[in-house]
C-alpha cells in the first residue's frame, strides 16, 4: 500500500490535504493557453450553430460549456478559464460602453426615460421579493432581478463580478445566466407576435421589445423582426437600459462595501467600491458621446465585446458544478421567471399610454 501510495499519491488524498500543501505555481502565459484554446473551439462551435440554426451564440456556448464541465477538473485548464471568466469578463464589460451614447438616450424623450428607470427598478424589486417567495437569498434575487432589468446575460456577468463567488456559488450564478438567457431566447422569439396581435404601432412595439427582452442583440433583432422602425426604437430603448449597467453597479458596489465595512469595522474607500471596469466602461461611454468614433472601430469594439462576453459565459458553464446546480430545483429558476413576466407587463402597461 506504502509503495502505491509514494506512486499514486492521490489515491489516499480523501480531503485534497495534498493538493492543499502543492506549492502554487506561477501563472504564465503557456499556462494560460490549454484553457484559453478549448473555449476558444467551444465558442467557435457556438457561433456556427447560432450562424447555421438561428439559436442565440450565448445559449448555445451556455449549453456546450455545462456539457463539458468535467474538464474543470483538469487543472491544466485552470488558468485559462479563471482568466476568461474574471479578466475577459471585465474587459469585454468596458467594451459595451462603445455602442452607447448619451444622445441616443436623449433622443428616447425624458417621459420615457423616467418610465425605463421605474420599469427597471420594479423588476430588481421584483427579483428581491421573489427571492423570498422562493426560499432565495436577497443577493440571488438582486442578481437575477439585475440581469433581467438591465442586459441578460451580460449584466449578469458584471453583477457577479461585484458580489462575488463567495456570496453566490458557481451553480446558483449560472441557474440565473440559464434562466435569463433562455427567457430572452423566448422572448424575441414571442414578443414581436404578442406586439402584432394588440396591434401596435413600430414605435409601441419597439419600447415594448427594446424594455423587457433581455440581452442586447436579442432585443434588437426582436425589434427589427417586427419593422425597422420598431428596430431602431428597440436599439435606442436597449442601449439606455444598457447605460443603466453602470449606476446600478457602483450603487451595488458601495452596498455590499458599506456592508462589509459594518461588520469589519474597516473604511469604505472609493478605490474600493469602483472596480475598474465600471470606470473604463463610464469613460468609454463619455468619449463616445464627445466625439464620433469611426465606424470601423465601432464594430470592431463591439463585435470584441461579444466575443469577450462569451468567452466568460463559456469559461463559467465548464467551472459550474452540474450535480450541485441541478440539486437547487425548479425553485431556483422563479426569481428569473417572475422578473421577466413582471418587465413585460410593466412594459406593455406604459406602451398603452404612448
Amino acid at each position: 500500500m506504502s509503495n502505491l501510495n509514494r506512486e499514486m499519491p492521490w489515491v489516499a488524498d480523501l480531503y485534497g490535504e495534498l493538493q492543499l500543501a502543492e506549492p502554487s505555481k506561477k501563472k504564465t502565459l503557456a499556462s494560460h493557453f490549454p484553457g484559453l484554446a478549448l473555449v476558444s473551439v467551444v465558442a467557435c462551435a457556438a457561433l456556427w450553430l447560432s450562424e447555421h440554426y438561428g439559436p442565440p451564440a450565448i445559449l448555445m456556448g451556455l449549453l456546450i460549456g455545462l456539457a463539458l464541465n468535467f474538464v474543470s477538473s483538469d487543472k491544466r485548464l485552470s488558468v485559462g478559464l479563471d482568466f476568461s471568466s474574471q479578466t475577459l469578463l471585465r474587459i469585454g464589460i468596458v467594451l459595451i460602453g462603445i455602442r452607447v451614447s448619451f444622445e441616443e438616450i436623449s433622443s428616447l424623450g425624458i417621459l420615457s426615460f423616467v418610465a425605463l428607470i421605474g420599469i427597471m427598478s420594479a423588476v430588481i424589486a421584483t427579483g428581491l421579493i421573489a427571492a423570498r417567495l422562493f426560499k432565495q437569498d436577497i443577493l440571488f434575487g438582486l442578481l437575477a432581478g439585475g440581469a433581467t432589468a438591465i442586459c441578460g446575460a451580460s449584466a449578469a456577468l458584471a453583477l457577479w463580478s461585484i458580489i462575488g463567488k463567495e456570496r453566490i456559488s458557481q451553480s446558483r450564478f449560472t441557474i440565473v445566466l440559464l434562466g435569463t438567457t433562455v427567457a430572452s431566447a423566448c422572448a424575441m422569439t414571442f414578443y414581436p407576435a404578442i406586439a402584432g396581435f394588440l396591434a401596435l404601432s413600430d414605435k409601441q412595439a419597439g419600447f415594448l421589445i427594446g424594455a423587457s427582452v433581455h440581452d442586447v442583440a436579442q432585443a434588437i433583432g426582436g425589434g427589427f423582426s417586427y419593422s425597422p422602425e420598431a428596430g431602431e426604437v428597440a436599439t435606442v430603448v436597449k442601449l439606455s437600459r444598457v447605460t443603466l449597467l453602470a449606476p446600478v453597479l457602483i450603487i451595488v458596489a458601495f452596498i455590499l462595501q458599506r456592508t462589509t465595512q459594518t461588520s469589519s469595522g474597516s473604511n469604505v474607500s472609493l478605490k474600493q467600491g469602483m472596480p475598474w471596469f465600471i470606470v473604463g466602461f463610464i469613460l468609454l461611454v463619455i468619449l463616445n458621446s464627445m466625439i464620433i468614433l469611426p465606424t470601423i472601430v465601432v464594430e470592431i469594439g463591439s463585435q470584441a465585446a461579444k466575443t469577450l462576453l462569451l468567452f466568460a459565459v463559456i469559461a463559467a458553464a465548464m467551472k459550474s458544478n452540474l450535480a450541485g446546480l441541478m440539486s437547487h430545483g425548479w425553485r431556483s429558476f422563479g426569481p428569473v421567471a417572475m422578473t421577466t413576466f413582471v418587465a413585460f407587463l410593466l412594459s406593455l402597461l406604459f406602451v398603452q399610454m404612448l
